[in-house]
């Protein structure tokens, strides 16, 4: 699905039970401005996923920053977001950038 946004973060969110082995919950928070982790502006909007075995991101650069476990990804010009795999278990990211 194609989304309007300059910027994402990508997050890992806490699993429900702690037994479930089928991935991991995750979120896409939309942002309407570059470094959106450096402000407190609300996201435009928060994408939530659940049993995600891996996040793929195509066509762009990434910047991970240490001191959290969240993928910001800038300057961004379109934006589409699926769901791959035989149980849809692959989140895929793929944008183009300024």
């Amino acid at each position: 699905m194609k989304y309007k946004a300059k910027c994402i973060i990508v997050s890992r969110t806490k699993r429900e039970v702690k037994t479930d082995t089928l991935g991991r919950p995750c979120n896409i928070a939309l942002f309407n401005i570059n470094d959106a982790h450096k402000t407190t502006e609300a996201p435009l909007k928060v994408l939530d996923f659940k049993g995600i075995e891996k996040v793929v991101v195509k066509g762009l650069r990434v910047d991970f920053f240490l001191a959290g476990a969240d993928l910001v990804i800038n300057k961004l010009k379109n934006l589409d977001i699926s769901l791959e795999g035989k149980q849809k278990e692959n989140l895929v990211v793929t944008v183009k950038q300024e």
